[in-house]
Protein backbone atom coordinates (compact mmCIF):
# COMPACT_ATOMS: atom_id res chain seq x y z
CA UNK A 1 0.00 0.00 0.00
CA UNK A 2 1.86 3.02 -0.71
CA UNK A 3 -0.75 5.90 -0.28
CA UNK A 4 0.27 8.11 2.67
CA UNK A 5 0.51 6.71 6.52
CA UNK A 6 -0.55 8.74 9.10
CA UNK A 7 -3.51 9.88 6.91
CA UNK A 8 -7.17 9.53 6.57
CA UNK A 9 -10.38 9.98 4.97
CA UNK A 10 -14.29 9.96 6.47
CA UNK A 11 -15.86 11.43 3.56
CA UNK A 12 -19.37 12.79 3.68
CA UNK A 13 -21.96 9.85 2.75
CA UNK A 14 -25.19 11.36 2.72
CA UNK A 15 -25.21 11.27 -0.83
CA UNK A 16 -24.07 7.49 -1.40
CA UNK A 17 -25.66 6.29 1.63
CA UNK A 18 -28.57 4.65 -0.42
CA UNK A 19 -26.44 2.41 -2.07
CA UNK A 20 -25.95 -1.21 -1.78
CA UNK A 21 -22.22 -0.89 -0.71
CA UNK A 22 -19.98 2.42 -0.33
CA UNK A 23 -16.75 3.86 1.69
CA UNK A 24 -17.20 5.03 4.95
CA UNK A 25 -13.42 5.51 5.18
CA UNK A 26 -10.17 5.03 4.64
CA UNK A 27 -6.70 5.52 6.53
CA UNK A 28 -3.58 4.84 8.26
CA UNK A 29 -1.46 4.78 11.09
CA UNK A 30 2.25 3.90 11.05
CA UNK A 31 2.03 3.26 15.05
CA UNK A 32 -1.10 0.90 15.65
CA UNK A 33 -1.79 1.21 18.91
CA UNK A 34 -4.05 -1.17 21.18
CA UNK A 35 -7.77 -1.28 19.96
CA UNK A 36 -10.26 -3.24 22.12
CA UNK A 37 -13.96 -3.39 21.11
CA UNK A 38 -16.11 -5.67 22.93
CA UNK A 39 -19.65 -4.96 21.21
CA UNK A 40 -17.26 -4.83 18.13
CA UNK A 41 -17.28 -1.77 15.11
CA UNK A 42 -20.18 -0.11 13.72
CA UNK A 43 -18.67 -0.75 10.17
CA UNK A 44 -17.14 -3.82 8.43
CA UNK A 45 -13.56 -3.74 7.85
CA UNK A 46 -10.58 -4.97 5.89
CA UNK A 47 -6.85 -4.14 7.18
CA UNK A 48 -3.74 -4.58 6.08
CA UNK A 49 -0.10 -4.90 8.08
CA UNK A 50 2.03 -3.34 5.95
CA UNK A 51 5.17 -3.34 8.19
CA UNK A 52 5.85 -5.13 11.58
CA UNK A 53 3.21 -7.11 13.28
CA UNK A 54 0.42 -7.52 15.85
CA UNK A 55 -2.51 -10.14 17.48
CA UNK A 56 -6.16 -10.28 16.77
CA UNK A 57 -8.02 -11.51 18.98
CA UNK A 58 -11.94 -13.08 18.54
CA UNK A 59 -13.82 -15.97 19.91
CA UNK A 60 -11.10 -16.84 22.32
CA UNK A 61 -8.62 -17.66 19.49
CA UNK A 62 -5.54 -15.28 19.01
CA UNK A 63 -3.95 -14.91 15.34
CA UNK A 64 -0.82 -13.87 14.95
CA UNK A 65 -1.00 -10.59 12.10
CA UNK A 66 2.12 -10.64 10.42
CA UNK A 67 3.40 -8.21 7.85
CA UNK A 68 1.76 -8.50 4.31
CA UNK A 69 -1.37 -9.91 5.91
CA UNK A 70 -5.15 -8.51 5.37
CA UNK A 71 -7.72 -9.48 8.26
CA UNK A 72 -11.36 -8.69 7.56
CA UNK A 73 -13.85 -8.09 10.78
CA UNK A 74 -17.66 -7.68 10.37
CA UNK A 75 -19.30 -5.06 11.93
CA UNK A 76 -20.44 -5.61 15.32
CA UNK A 77 -18.87 -8.70 15.65
CA UNK A 78 -16.54 -8.51 19.31
CA UNK A 79 -12.69 -8.13 18.59
CA UNK A 80 -9.31 -6.91 19.88
CA UNK A 81 -6.16 -6.07 18.26
CA UNK A 82 -2.97 -4.99 19.30
CA UNK A 83 0.60 -4.51 18.31
CA UNK A 84 3.78 -6.81 18.71
CA UNK A 85 5.97 -4.65 17.16
CA UNK A 86 7.14 -1.33 18.45
CA UNK A 87 5.86 0.30 14.96
CA UNK A 88 3.30 -1.69 13.20
CA UNK A 89 2.05 0.16 10.08
CA UNK A 90 -1.64 -1.09 9.52
CA UNK A 91 -4.11 0.58 6.52
CA UNK A 92 -8.20 0.01 6.94
CA UNK A 93 -10.67 0.39 4.85
CA UNK A 94 -13.78 0.53 6.36
CA UNK A 95 -17.54 0.14 4.47
CA UNK A 96 -21.29 -0.10 4.89
CA UNK A 97 -24.17 -0.03 2.67
CA UNK A 98 -27.81 -1.59 2.73
CA UNK A 99 -26.68 -4.41 0.64
CA UNK A 100 -23.26 -4.96 2.26
CA UNK A 101 -24.94 -7.87 5.14
CA UNK A 102 -26.23 -9.34 2.24
CA UNK A 103 -23.00 -9.51 -0.01
CA UNK A 104 -20.96 -10.77 2.66
CA UNK A 105 -23.78 -13.28 3.98
CA UNK A 106 -23.06 -14.60 -0.03
CA UNK A 107 -19.50 -14.55 0.03
CA UNK A 108 -19.87 -16.61 3.64
CA UNK A 109 -17.70 -13.50 5.08
CA UNK A 110 -19.52 -13.50 8.51
CA UNK A 111 -16.32 -13.99 10.88
CA UNK A 112 -13.27 -12.57 11.31
CA UNK A 113 -10.51 -13.78 9.11
CA UNK A 114 -6.58 -13.32 7.98
CA UNK A 115 -4.83 -14.40 4.66
CA UNK A 116 -1.49 -13.34 3.65
CA UNK A 117 -1.89 -13.20 -0.33
CA UNK A 118 1.11 -14.48 -2.79
CA UNK A 119 0.61 -11.15 -4.59
CA UNK A 120 -0.19 -7.21 -3.19
CA UNK A 121 -1.13 -5.90 -6.23
CA UNK A 122 -4.38 -6.00 -6.84
CA UNK A 123 -5.72 -5.25 -3.43
CA UNK A 124 -3.24 -1.99 -3.38
CA UNK A 125 -4.19 -0.93 -6.63
CA UNK A 126 -8.01 -0.82 -5.20
CA UNK A 127 -6.80 1.24 -2.00
CA UNK A 128 -4.72 3.36 -3.67
CA UNK A 129 -7.32 4.53 -5.85
CA UNK A 130 -9.49 5.05 -3.24
CA UNK A 131 -7.18 6.94 -1.58
CA UNK A 132 -6.63 9.50 -4.22
CA UNK A 133 -10.19 9.54 -5.85
CA UNK A 134 -11.37 11.04 -1.97
CA UNK A 135 -8.37 13.55 -1.96
CA UNK A 136 -8.65 14.81 -5.45
CA UNK A 137 -12.57 14.47 -6.52
CA UNK A 138 -14.97 15.80 -3.69
CA UNK A 139 -17.75 15.85 -5.62
CA UNK A 140 -17.61 12.62 -7.49
CA UNK A 141 -15.38 10.36 -5.10
CA UNK A 142 -17.53 8.73 -3.03
CA UNK A 143 -19.35 7.40 -6.27
CA UNK A 144 -15.91 6.06 -7.29
CA UNK A 145 -15.07 5.06 -4.26
CA UNK A 146 -18.35 2.84 -3.71
CA UNK A 147 -17.64 0.81 -7.25
CA UNK A 148 -13.78 0.40 -6.00
CA UNK A 149 -14.88 -0.76 -2.56
CA UNK A 150 -17.04 -3.47 -3.99
CA UNK A 151 -14.15 -4.55 -6.18
CA UNK A 152 -11.88 -4.84 -3.12
CA UNK A 153 -14.31 -6.65 -0.79
CA UNK A 154 -14.56 -9.40 -4.15
CA UNK A 155 -11.00 -9.58 -4.33
CA UNK A 156 -10.35 -10.09 -0.49
CA UNK A 157 -12.97 -13.09 -0.96
CA UNK A 158 -11.20 -14.39 -3.91
CA UNK A 159 -8.23 -14.21 -2.02
CA UNK A 160 -9.13 -15.98 1.15
CA UNK A 161 -11.03 -18.88 -1.17
CA UNK A 162 -7.61 -19.76 -2.20
CA UNK A 163 -5.43 -18.89 0.99
CA UNK A 164 -7.22 -17.89 4.29
CA UNK A 165 -5.88 -18.65 7.67
CA UNK A 166 -8.49 -20.76 8.61
CA UNK A 167 -9.28 -21.78 12.42
CA UNK A 168 -7.55 -24.55 12.35
CA UNK A 169 -4.30 -23.11 10.97
CA UNK A 170 -4.71 -20.23 13.17
CA UNK A 171 -4.36 -22.98 15.74
CA UNK A 172 -1.56 -24.44 14.82
CA UNK A 173 0.68 -22.07 14.08
CA UNK A 174 -0.02 -20.76 17.66
CA UNK A 175 1.13 -24.19 18.58
CA UNK A 176 4.30 -24.60 16.57
CA UNK A 177 6.60 -22.82 19.13
CA UNK A 178 5.65 -25.04 21.93
CA UNK A 179 5.59 -28.49 19.53
CA UNK A 180 9.28 -27.58 18.70
CA UNK A 181 10.14 -26.82 22.05
CA UNK A 182 8.42 -30.44 22.96
CA UNK A 183 10.56 -32.14 20.39
CA UNK A 184 14.13 -30.17 21.27
CA UNK A 185 13.52 -30.55 25.11
CA UNK A 186 11.45 -33.79 25.99
CA UNK A 187 14.60 -35.61 27.53
CA UNK A 188 14.76 -32.69 30.58
CA UNK A 189 11.93 -31.56 32.25
CA UNK A 190 9.88 -28.41 32.05
CA UNK A 191 6.44 -27.18 32.92
CA UNK A 192 3.58 -26.09 31.15
CA UNK A 193 3.74 -22.49 32.57
CA UNK A 194 7.41 -22.63 30.49
CA UNK A 195 5.29 -23.61 26.98
CA UNK A 196 2.88 -21.09 27.58
CA UNK A 197 5.93 -17.97 28.04
CA UNK A 198 7.69 -19.52 24.80
CA UNK A 199 4.08 -19.40 23.18
CA UNK A 200 3.09 -15.83 23.88
CA UNK A 201 -0.15 -16.99 25.54
CA UNK A 202 -1.72 -17.91 29.04
CA UNK A 203 -1.38 -21.44 30.39
CA UNK A 204 -4.99 -21.69 30.40
CA UNK A 205 -5.30 -20.45 26.55
CA UNK A 206 -2.60 -23.23 26.03
CA UNK A 207 -4.19 -25.93 27.40
CA UNK A 208 -7.34 -25.26 25.55
CA UNK A 209 -5.59 -24.67 22.02
CA UNK A 210 -3.99 -28.19 22.67
CA UNK A 211 -7.32 -29.30 23.93
CA UNK A 212 -8.93 -28.71 20.66
CA UNK A 213 -5.91 -29.26 17.94
CA UNK A 214 -4.58 -31.95 19.30
CA UNK A 215 -7.59 -34.02 21.43
CA UNK A 216 -5.12 -34.35 24.18
CA UNK A 217 -3.60 -32.10 27.12
CA UNK A 218 0.19 -30.55 27.04
CA UNK A 219 1.05 -32.84 29.63
CA UNK A 220 -0.17 -35.81 28.14
CA UNK A 221 1.29 -34.58 24.60
CA UNK A 222 5.05 -34.19 26.12
CA UNK A 223 4.36 -38.10 27.75
CA UNK A 224 3.69 -39.32 24.55
CA UNK A 225 6.63 -37.68 22.83
CA UNK A 226 8.91 -39.03 25.56
CA UNK A 227 7.00 -43.00 25.15
CA UNK A 228 7.99 -42.44 21.63
CA UNK A 229 11.84 -41.79 22.10
CA UNK A 230 11.68 -44.62 24.72
CA UNK A 231 10.07 -47.12 22.33
CA UNK A 232 12.48 -46.32 19.28
CA UNK A 233 15.15 -46.83 21.83
CA UNK A 234 13.50 -50.07 23.17
CA UNK A 235 14.04 -51.00 19.40
CA UNK A 236 16.91 -50.27 18.30
CA UNK A 237 18.91 -50.30 21.02
CA UNK A 238 20.58 -53.00 23.89
CA UNK A 239 20.46 -50.15 26.69
CA UNK A 240 19.44 -50.77 29.74
CA UNK A 241 15.79 -50.16 30.92
CA UNK A 242 17.09 -47.71 33.53
CA UNK A 243 19.14 -45.54 30.55
CA UNK A 244 16.63 -45.41 27.77
CA UNK A 245 13.73 -43.84 31.25
CA UNK A 246 16.68 -41.57 31.48
CA UNK A 247 17.12 -40.64 27.84
CA UNK A 248 13.60 -40.08 26.97
CA UNK A 249 13.25 -37.62 29.92
CA UNK A 250 11.95 -39.93 32.99
CA UNK A 251 13.23 -39.18 36.00
CA UNK A 252 12.69 -42.40 37.40
CA UNK A 253 12.93 -45.46 35.69
CA UNK A 254 9.95 -47.24 38.12
CA UNK A 255 7.38 -44.31 37.16
CA UNK A 256 8.51 -44.87 33.87
CA UNK A 257 7.46 -48.22 33.17
CA UNK A 258 3.99 -47.84 34.88
CA UNK A 259 2.86 -45.02 32.19
CA UNK A 260 4.57 -47.13 29.64
CA UNK A 261 2.26 -50.27 30.80
CA UNK A 262 -0.64 -47.85 31.16
CA UNK A 263 -0.20 -46.76 27.50
CA UNK A 264 1.25 -49.60 25.39
CA UNK A 265 -0.60 -52.44 27.92
CA UNK A 266 2.79 -54.10 28.14
CA UNK A 267 5.95 -53.53 30.36
CA UNK A 268 8.94 -52.47 28.18
CA UNK A 269 10.64 -55.51 28.47
CA UNK A 270 7.57 -57.32 26.79
CA UNK A 271 7.81 -54.32 24.21
CA UNK A 272 11.20 -54.52 23.48
CA UNK A 273 11.02 -58.75 23.35
CA UNK A 274 7.71 -58.19 21.16
CA UNK A 275 9.36 -56.01 18.14
CA UNK A 276 13.04 -58.06 18.02
CA UNK A 277 11.03 -60.94 17.41
CA UNK A 278 9.14 -59.31 14.38
CA UNK A 279 12.07 -57.71 13.02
Amino acid sequence: MSAKINQYFYPYIGQVKDLPVYLAGIGGTEFQEHISRPEGYCWHQILFSAEGGGTLEFDDMSVKIPDRCFFFLPAYYPHEYYPDDKRWDVRWVVFDGFGCDKLLNELDMKKPSAIIPDSLEEMQGLYNKMFVALKTDKIHGNYTCAGLVYQYILEYHRLASSGSMTEQTCRSEILMPALNFIDDNFRRDFSVSELADISGISQQYLCRIFRRTMNIRPNEYITCRRLLEAKKLLSETDMPINEISSMSGFSDSGYFCTVFKKHENMTPKEYRQLHRKSE
